[in-house]
Order: C-alpha cells, then structure tokens, then sequence
C-alpha cells in the first residue's frame, strides 16, 4: 500500500521513537501475548475556531469530524509504529480503544498511548 499523507511517515517516525525511549526508560519488553491498546488523539484547533482576541467561537465544533484525521486512518499508523516496538505484531491487539479531540489550554498536539498485556 503507498501511504498518500505527507504526515504518515514522520507520525510514525515520532510514535516509534517516543514509544522506543518509554521501553528503554521503563525496562519493558517487546509484548508477544494478546494486548489492549488506548490511544486518545489530540489535534490543535484551526484558527478558524477563534475570535481575534483568542477566545473560542460560540459556533466552533466541539467535536474533532475532519475528514483528514480520520480515527481508523491514526490508529492504523499508531499500531504500525507501536509494531517491533511494543508490541511483536499488531495482530496481537485484541482491543483498541481509541479518541480523538481537540488540545483543550496549553495542550500540545499529539497522542496519549497505552498498551496492557491481557495475558
């Protein structure tokens, strides 16, 4: 499959990173067992979404529906980069959990991750 999103690979590139550091920093080891994924997806908001002074629109969507960032379309490329890992194979995620919203604050972009052996 060719990936047509410039934004796939480096996703990846980052996701393998930070979830390599997070193996090394806690001493984990590669999941070969049955396993439970939750990933909630942050997006910045557009610029659109705000009045000149900062403040969020009355109108702004309060849920994230752009067609761009679609969930099944993130959580494909997370578990791709999660695979070798974290986790052997991404045949081995059994359940998927999975949010996307907007950054709410300070809030960077981004994903929070979390994988639990179920054996």
């Amino acid at each position: 499959m060719l990936e047509v999103s410039k934004r796939v690979k480096p996703w990846r590139q980052a996701v393998a990173a930070s979830a390599q550091q997070q193996m090394q920093d806690q001493n984990c080891e590669l999941i070969t067992v049955p396993c439970c994924v939750s990933v909630e997806f942050r997006f910045k908001r557009p610029k659109a979404h705000f009045t000149t002074n900062g403040q969020l629109k009355a109108n702004a969507p309060e849920h994230c529906i752009v067609k761009r960032n679609d969930i099944d379309k993130c959580c494909r490329s997370t578990l791709d980069a999660l695979t070798d890992v974290v986790i052997a194979d991404d045949c081995l995620v059994v359940r998927l959990v999975a949010d996307k919203r907007y950054c709410i604050g300070g809030e960077q972009p981004g994903a929070i991750i979390s994988v639990m052996p179920l054996d």
